[in-house]
């Protein structure tokens, strides 16, 4: 099957106006009132045209992390930018109805709501008329700038000779939008956060509705053949994710629900075995299941980390990830016998993993069949972030990762009699990045390791299950640094 080149993600884009006699140079008004902004340490962010790094304070980043996503320049006459990179690292958010075709762009206290071929805009909830009305241009949905920066009090200037877009953002006086809009992770703060770190969406409820409304939250694309990954348990009595709480989500995308046999035996270890507990357990009565490695494995390489070393090279995957265009990792999050905790990161490695596969990354890449015990733990730990690295090079970066933190056991749903909770369910948390939303369900249940999360943790420790993020991190999977942002009324 040929695999789509172009980024199905939804990535919003802006427009920068531009007189007649090229682009123009915009200067915002200080805002005033209870959002007054001080002078003293602007936010300043570049975007070059063809580029696909932009700058935050000095600081390189991909404007569209593994997508190549560049501004670009239409008809000589206006500049095509990514608003969901320019909003979110400045601490703002960007949400899509799809069901109304609708952006909505919230900064501090300001909401601004822009629909598709309209001219009407709403700037916290009172009507504007757009002189460009928003559109779609290759499944980028364009927004006019001019309108979004006086809404939002940016300064937005245009060098011909670079072809350079800078957008400064005001200091503000206080952290009252931040503290609003975005949590810092406890591991990253120790570093120093950046704003221009990955947003990990997070609600408390833990319903069918959230699980659709976080999904919506990403505006994630999801066309072609979309594979939704996540367990479907081990007999007789394991914590897997139920039907219910799934099946308007799955059913949403029209997916597919995807696994990949075991390497350690029991009732999953052979197709039609582990069909039939997909079965049991409720999951073909609301989607079709695919066990990938049904007709076997297929190699992909590990791509070139950006720094380290990565411990495997190559992964093998169920053959029958050839057949979907995007995925959703659906993961239970939870403690693991082996890995210390599991999350997107075990989802994507050893979940998509076939049997072969399985072997391949708890060996550290030296073995594809036999025991998967006893082998290096560290390289072990290190290979599950290799081969969610493959997977998402493979998938061309067409995936969102979302973990439900329910039924909170320090053993996994491969375990068929896990031990009972101890912990109370937290939530629901999703992100485009694999590191970020588990280093923030990390983070969770750290805060809690004193109390009723103290199982958990050493249970991760005694695995030493942090590697896992510190290899992904320096692979450059992801950012253990991250904006928790909730979507809870």
């Amino acid at each position: 099957m040929t695999k789509a080149k172009k980024s199905i993600a939804f990535i919003t884009a802006i427009a920068v106006a531009c007189l007649a006699f090229g682009l123009f140079v915009w200067q915002a008004s200080k805002p005033n009132g209870d959002s007054a902004l001080a002078a003293s340490t602007d936010r300043i962010l570049t975007l070059q045209i063809g580029n696909p790094q932009m700058t935050v304070d000095g600081e390189e980043r991909e404007i569209d992390p593994g997508r190549g996503t560049v501004p670009v320049l239409v008809n000589d006459a206006r500049t095509l930018l990514p608003v969901r990179a320019v909003i979110e690292a400045v601490g703002g958010t960007v949400e899509w109805e799809s069901d109304t075709n609708t952006a909505v762009l919230t900064y501090g206290n300001d909401v601004i709501r822009l629909t598709i071929d309209s001219t009407t805009a709403y700037l916290n909830d009172a009507a504007q008329t757009l002189d460009v009305a928003p559109t779609t241009i290759n499944d980028r949905t364009m927004l006019p700038i001019r309108f979004i920066a006086e809404s939002f009090k940016f300064t937005v200037d245009w060098d011909g000779n670079t072809q350079t877009v800078t957008i400064t953002v005001p200091a503000k006086e206080d952290e009252t939008m931040e503290a609003a809009n975005t949590t810092t992770s406890a591991a990253a703060a120790a570093g120093g956060q950046t704003s221009g770190a990955p947003v990990v969406y997070m609600t408390t409820e833990i319903t069918p509705e959230a699980l659709v409304k976080i999904y919506e939250q990403l505006g994630f694309n999801a066309e072609g053949n979309v594979a939704v990954k996540m367990s479907t348990g081990e007999p007789p009595n394991s914590n897997y994710l139920r039907p219910d709480l799934i099946k308007d989500l799955v059913q949403k995308v029209n997916g597919t629900i995807v696994e990949c046999n075991t390497a350690y035996g029991g009732s999953r270890s052979e197709t039609a075995a582990h069909k039939q507990v997909a079965e049991d357990h409720g999951f073909t009565a609301i989607a079709n299941v695919d066990i990938m490695d049904e007709n076997g494995s297929m190699t992909i390489p590990v791509p070139a980390p950006e720094s380290g070393a990565s411990t495997i090279s190559e992964d093998y995957v169920g053959a029958h990830l050839a057949n979907y265009d995007s995925l959703i990792s659906l993961a239970h999050f939870k403690g693991h016998a082996m890995a210390g905790y599991g999350g997107a990161i075990k989802n994507m490695s050893i979940g998509i993993g076939s049997s072969e596969g399985k072997a391949w990354i708890h060996s550290g890449g030296t073995k594809k069949s036999g025991s998967i015990f006893g082998g290096d733990q560290d390289a072990f730990l290190e290979a599950m972030g290799d081969a969610t690295s493959a997977v998402a090079d493979y998938m061309e970066n067409k995936v969102i990762y979302i973990n439900v933190m329910n039924r909170l056991s320090v053993d996994c749903d491969c375990d068929g009699n896990p031990a009972e909770p101890d912990m109370h369910d937290i939530g629901i948390l999703a992100s485009y990045d694999p590191v970020a939303v588990d280093q923030a369900c990390i983070d969770l249940i750290y805060a809690q390791k004193d109390g009723d999360g103290a199982s958990l943790v050493e249970r991760i420790e005694s695995r030493n299950g942090l590697h896992t993020l510190e290899h992904a991190a320096e692979i450059g999977l992801g950012s253990r640094e991250y904006n928790l942002v909730s979507i809870d009324n």
